[in-house]
């Protein structure tokens, strides 16, 4: 059990003019505010935050931040509030506190939209001031160590929650011991069978890793002393999640897994650090692909070492790191190791932070980004960093995502420079925009003036502030377009009742009628027109009812209105809140009754129904003014033209067996096309018209049985 003598001491052993006094006295107040409370463990509530202060001292924080520490449950869980701890620590302990407070009411387990807006306020927390989430970090930390007290379904709720925000922010603010521990405690209660077979695995094989550690260990320091080097070594088992990830994305099992083991090396300077990694080699034979320059390629988070994997000296794969000691006290303590009292002097949040590059960058796309998802793509793109260098034509390095493309590279230098991209050279050959940049290249972007991008530049970007970039120049090209449009229809449809659109627009009406459609510009109302969303009629009817309702047009329109809704009956298809537009199906996807669907405005063609996992719709759901809600009439059963592969043995009879339990269903054959390969296999592809979606299951269902047959898919058709 912790005491506060054990914080003070720790505290006084790294910063010896630290008051002690101060930290006593945030000590008694939390005692006498928490005084009476318990834990669901059945201790006294007060162990958390002495817990929460003791994590903090371990990682050297200032005087202030270990007073949060044992202050940061108070104003949620007691009487206490931000003005009585001012008047008693200062205001720079009240903001923190607050600060903690909002975090920890946060939920990310609720709908995407509320999920992404805490997200934000998180960010923006830390923003302020990192030293935020610094303590609400170590209060997670403590409360996952103690999870097994909580009931079973707040374990797992609160596991996830950990593995999918704290971990991953422990890991991009460089706290590398943090986020492996995180990891393994969520580890236990997100994934509980392959936690406790892993652990079990690991454990029995203990004894011979520790012997094989030490005899590693020896053979190391003793090549370090022949060279004239003085330096630390030692080794480790791999912690069980980061072992578990491995098994996953190398589909290997446990006794497959070589590099169990790590070993550190950790000399004075750089130089040592490349004259060893010369040692390791010349000793040991490389695993071609497995080293890593760390040092002359920093992680977005400040992390350096050198990685190597060589054949060990007993015959096995042996993970070698070797880094500086100021390189070690980056690596495991991240932003807190440069966040540390210094010689009685603390540094300004807002100068710190912006030493992390990646951060600022966050902060950046957050001012832009509006949509729920696009949001949630942003920070968990950047929490999860996979990370490949590359050289600017004047040698200058930037960092990347792994899988990221020329045209990520081109938005980095500027927005225009991305927009004119139309070619890239990479080590001086030109390459197509979708190549996947490779550590090492030289990157040179080939631009035009005035060039565009596209949609399809979507699929290939991987940076969140190239695709915000590009989603934001479709999205402005397009409102141009469709006001454009919108102007022209409602332009048509004014003139019959003797108005012009550019003096209606400056009306005081038509602005209170935007409102009434929930826009707050005329020009957005005026842009919907153009997609399709709603009718110039519509519009005006509000506008101008009188006039309207007189409008010797009024019957034809009513006339087209009315079909306009039997035809989107007639389809199956029923749209929230549209009567008068057409409906059309993505001829890309099929939707039959039955798939889960979603409706996108088109230019001129009405509403285009796609299904939801539909790759073609990627695009547009980041433009909720695009996206609207559709549902099947299930009283209405339209034949729809659906594509299956049915790939096969390629023998005799197979063929006809296959389209006799087509034609037994009554199921129309429209197009077949039949195929075979040189492995003796056939791959059957045929167009059939079925209703719904438990037709096609059943009818697939039915192909499978066939001797010989393989597999059977529905497929997109384009």
């Amino acid at each position: 059990m912790i005491r506060l003598g054990d914080i003070l001491e720790k505290v006084k052993s790294y910063n010896p003019k630290a008051d002690l006094e101060e930290i006593n006295r945030a000590y008694v107040y939390s005692a006498k505010a928490h005084a009476g409370h318990v834990r669901q463990s059945g201790e006294p509530y007060l162990i958390h935050p002495l817990d929460v202060a003791m994590i903090l001292s371990e990682m050297k924080m200032d005087v202030t931040t270990i007073l949060v520490g044992l202050l940061h449950d108070t104003v949620e869980d007691t009487d206490a509030t931000r003005e009585d701890l001012e008047k008693q620590f200062g205001q720079e302990v009240g903001f923190l506190v607050e600060s903690l407070t909002k975090i920890s009411r946060l939920d990310f387990e609720s709908g995407e939209e509320h999920q992404a807006e805490n997200l934000r306020r998180m960010i923006i927390s830390m923003a302020r001031d990192i030293r935020v989430i610094m303590v609400k970090l170590a209060d997670r930390l403590h409360n996952m160590r103690t999870l097994s007290y909580l009931k079973p379904e707040k374990q797992v709720k609160i596991a996830i929650e950990t593995m999918d925000i704290y971990a991953p922010l422990a890991n991009r603010l460089g706290i590398s011991w943090m986020q492996s521990e995180l990891e393994d405690l969520a580890f236990e209660y997100v994934h509980p069978e392959a936690f406790k077979a892993l652990q079990e695995k690991v454990k029995a094989g203990r004894k011979e890793y520790e012997t094989y550690i030490k005899k590693a260990i020896k053979i190391l320091k003793k090549a370090l002393m022949e060279h004239g080097i003085k330096g630390e070594v030692t080794g480790r088992t791999k912690h069980l999640y980061s072992l578990y990830n491995k098994m996953k994305s190398q589909e290997l099992p446990y006794e497959q897994i070589f590099d169990q083991i790590a070993f550190r090396i950790i000399v004075s300077n750089v130089r040592e650090c490349y004259e060893v990694l010369g040692i390791i080699h010349s000793m040991f034979k490389p695993i071609p692909g497995r080293f890593k320059d760390y040092i002359g390629f920093p992680k977005a988070n400040r992390y350096q070492s050198l990685h190597t994997t060589v054949m060990g000296p007993f015959k096995e794969r042996m993970e070698v790191q070797i880094r500086s000691w100021d390189m070690h006290y980056t690596a495991e303590d991240g932003i807190a190791a440069h966040w540390r009292y210094k010689e009685g002097k603390e540094p300004l949040p807002e100068q710190e932070i912006k030493r992390f590059t990646w951060f600022k960058q966050i902060l950046d796309e957050l001012k832009d980004v509006q949509n729920p998802r696009e949001l949630m793509e942003t920070v968990r793109t950047d929490l999860f960093p996979e990370e490949v260098y590359v050289f600017t034509p004047n040698g200058d390095v930037r960092a990347f995502p792994d899988g990221a493309t020329p045209i990520d590279f081109a938005y980095s230098i500027h927005t225009d420079v991305g927009h004119w991209c139309v070619g890239a050279k990479i080590n001086g050959r030109i390459v197509p925009l979708k190549y996947k940049l490779k550590n090492g290249d030289m990157v040179e972007i080939i631009t035009s003036k005035g060039h565009k991008p596209s949609k399809d530049w979507l699929k290939m970007a991987v940076t969140n502030s190239a695709k915000a970039k590009i989603r934001n120049f479709i999205k402005r090209e397009e409102k141009d377009r469709s006001q454009k449009i919108g102007e022209e229809l409602l332009d048509r449809e004014l003139r019959r009742i003797g108005k012009t659109v550019k003096r209606a627009l400056k009306t005081k009406v038509f602005q209170a009628t935007a409102s009434a459609f929930g826009f707050q510009k005329v020009e957005d109302l005026v842009a919907t027109v153009g997609y399709g969303k709603y009718s110039a009629k519509q519009v005006l009817s509000r506008v101008y009812p009188e006039e309207m309702r007189e409008s010797k047009d009024e019957s034809e329109e009513v006339k087209i209105s009315k079909k306009a809704s039997r035809r989107s009956s007639r389809d199956g298809i029923v749209v929230d809140g549209v009567d008068d537009v057409m409906v059309r199906f993505a001829r890309c996807c099929n939707p039959l009754l039955g798939d889960d669907v979603v409706g996108i405005i088109t230019r001129g063609r009405g509403i285009s129904v796609h299904t939801t996992d539909c790759p073609n719709t990627e695009a547009d759901r980041y433009d909720q003014d695009r996206l609207v809600k559709i549902n099947w009439d299930k009283k209405t059963k339209v034949p729809r033209t659906v594509r299956i592969k049915v790939t096969s043995e390629d023998i005799k009879g197979i063929l006809a067996e296959m389209t006799a339990i087509i034609s037994s269903r009554n199921i129309n054959i429209s197009h077949a096309d039949i195929r075979t390969t040189s492995d003796m296999t056939a791959v059957n592809t045929f167009d059939v018209e079925v209703e719904d979606l438990d037709q096609l299951q059943e009818l697939l269902k039915g192909l499978s049985t066939v001797k010989g047959v393989i597999a059977v898919e529905r497929m997109m058709t384009n």
